[in-house]
């Protein structure tokens, strides 16, 4: 019989439920090589569980599945494409080289579907038909969104090297959508079903059948969406199901993961705390464009989603710090790109300490990490933003005890704005817009109990709120068609933090919006339509021929390339 090798990782799991317990798990890593008949369905469940949240929110330090880039995953390389995070690069088809996602891909396959194809039969031999319809759903999530990445993947011969099958070849995207959906009526079955017992660890709903099937209808409300330019059905199947009132519609519904507090043995906090908060300050940037949105617009979920480490940026305005070529190349720079002045956007510098970087920028990197800004409390567990302009450190605010938002009701309400604008009901769309921020704007501001330390005295009151969406709607009804997109598209990828895969699909779906940020070179090449298939994948399979360039879009995209390149 084959045996197969699994990575079993201890996890402090924080578990939010009516009891608000907190349940912890000591799980020894590697158990030598099981065998299929020796396996644990309830252990490998685990591995199944934090593989597939990994495939969103990337790898902690010391994930093997990860090893190239330990921070890895698609959430940050939809935010970084969408102006929430930054984008390093001046061209796109070399920021994302063949040899960069090979860990989205082997988490994707070997961590998560096979690790599904393994559990599933022995799950059903054993009647644990509840452990068997969470594993579809994945399955399903995790499917689609690789094809919403990379187009046309491994399916029908994938995962099948007992059988001889060692170069699978590649499924057509639509194919693969179809078994998503079906993968989906396979789990709903199962959470209905009769079953021997629950899983011992449900990391997400703690075993609350009602919410997976919440969330079984919310996924497919995402994929009806995402189809919507190749299948003329998936308007009214939307409808369908909006009309049934059986998907997620509040936040206590929301599918999401919440990490926990741990350093070390194991390592439990979210994995973009682990890159901003560390011992040589923060990691990655945030992009300008983002954050000079939500200054503007008086943003109520600012506080809580960017933390500054100082309240001035080299050649900003506000509050008047002099052009530092040390600290910040382009503050020297007089004369903004022409695209950058043409579009008015802002560039280099932001006023009040709000320290990113510009799309495209490619400077190097100076000792700049204990005062350029980082994630917030919100998603990521960080800091709240209570004015105190201190230096991070490794245990700072929530000491990454974040959460990673997959499926939320602000997500489902802003899918049914964007419907509605589709099918021409710009009324309704308003409407929903409406309720859609203000959700995600209120679960947003929930997330500062998370912060012990945190000053909220400076947190946005109700009234800071009631006048920021005021305003959005004003400007949404005073605006025309493509305005109208353009806000809905603006405030889509505000709420998209922690949600890379969204923004990135909506942008690419819709074209809108179209006032991104341009890339800092005004000839960046061709938007990535879709990645190009990992190095070692194509290295080795001789069924899996290398895209001849980033120009592919998946089969769901006909509106062409986004034109806010």
């Amino acid at each position: 019989m084959k045996k197969y090798s699994y990575l079993i990782v201890g996890l402090v799991l924080m578990i939010q439920m009516e009891s608000c317990e907190t349940t912890e798990l000591d799980i020894t890593e590697d158990p030598n090589d099981l065998t299929e008949a020796s396996l644990d369905v309830d252990n490998l469940f685990i591995t199944v569980q934090e593989n597939f949240v990994r495939h969103i929110a990337g790898g902690g330090s010391g994930e093997d599945l990860f090893a190239n880039n330990p921070d890895s995953g698609l959430d940050e390389i939809g935010m970084d494409l969408t102006r929430i995070g930054n984008f390093f690069g001046s061209l796109y088809n070399a920021q994302y080289l063949d040899a960069a996602q090979d860990g989205e891909w082997r988490n994707a396959y070997r961590g998560v579907l096979q690790n599904i194809e393994t559990m599933i039969p022995i799950a059903e031999e054993q009647g644990l038909n509840r452990h068997v319809g969470i594993a579809r759903f994945m399955q399903a999530y995790v499917y689609s969104s690789m094809v919403d990445f990379f187009g046309d993947i491994p399916f029908n011969d994938a995962l099948q090297a007992r059988e001889g099958v060692f170069a699978p070849t590649v499924t057509p995207g639509a194919e693969i959508y179809a078994a998503a959906f079906d993968f989906l009526d396979q789990a709903d079955a199962n959470f209905t079903n009769a079953t021997v017992r629950d899983p011992l660890n449900d990391l997400f709903y703690g075993n609350d059948f009602d919410k997976w099937q919440l969330a079984t209808n919310s996924l497919r409300l995402k994929l009806l969406a995402q189809t919507q330019l190749v299948d003329a059905t998936a308007q009214g199947q939307f409808n369908a199901i909006i009309a049934s009132g059986n998907y997620i519609q509040n936040t206590e519904d929301d599918l999401q993961f919440q990490w926990g507090t741990g350093l070390a043995n194991p390592e439990t906090r979210n994995p973009r705390y682990v890159d901003g908060y560390s011992v040589t300050g923060a990691g990655d940037y945030i992009a300008n464009w983002y954050m000079d949105q939500m200054m503007k617009s008086n943003d109520p979920r600012l506080r809580f989603i960017i933390y500054r480490q100082t309240n001035a940026v080299p050649g900003a305005n506000l509050p008047g710090l002099p052009p530092d070529a040390g600290q910040l190349g382009c503050s020297v720079i007089t004369n903004p790109p022409p695209q950058y002045l043409s579009g008015g956007f802002s560039f280099c510098s932001l006023d009040n300490g709000y320290w990113g970087r510009d799309h495209g920028s490619e400077e190097g990197i100076p000792a700049d990490n204990f005062l350029r800004s980082t994630w917030g409390v919100y998603p990521f567990g960080g800091r709240f933003d209570d004015s105190r302009l201190t230096e991070i450190s490794l245990t700072t605010g929530a000491q990454g005890a974040g959460i990673t938002p997959i499926i939320t009701a602000s997500l489902i309400q802003f899918l049914q704005a964007e419907m509605a604008m589709a099918a021409g009901d710009q009324a309704a769309a308003g409407i929903l817009l409406q309720q859609a921020v203000a959700t995600h704007v209120g679960k947003v501001r929930n997330s500062g109990i998370v912060d012990p330390d945190a000053d909220m005295s400076l947190a946005p009151t109700d009234t800071n709120v009631a006048d920021f969406l005021a305003t959005l709607n004003t400007n949404f009804q005073n605006a025309d068609t493509m305005g109208r997109w353009n806000i809905l598209g603006e405030q889509f990828i505000m709420a998209s933090v922690g949600m890379g895969i969204d923004s990135y699909n909506f942008y690419r779906r819709t074209n809108f919006p179209t006032t991104l940020q341009p890339n800092l070179n005004p000839n960046p090449g061709m938007f990535m339509n879709s990645l190009f298939y990992p190095a070692n994948a194509v290295n080795n399979n001789s069924n899996l021929s290398q895209k001849p360039n980033n120009a592919v879009f998946v089969y769901w995209d006909t509106n062409g390339t986004p034109p806010a390149n």
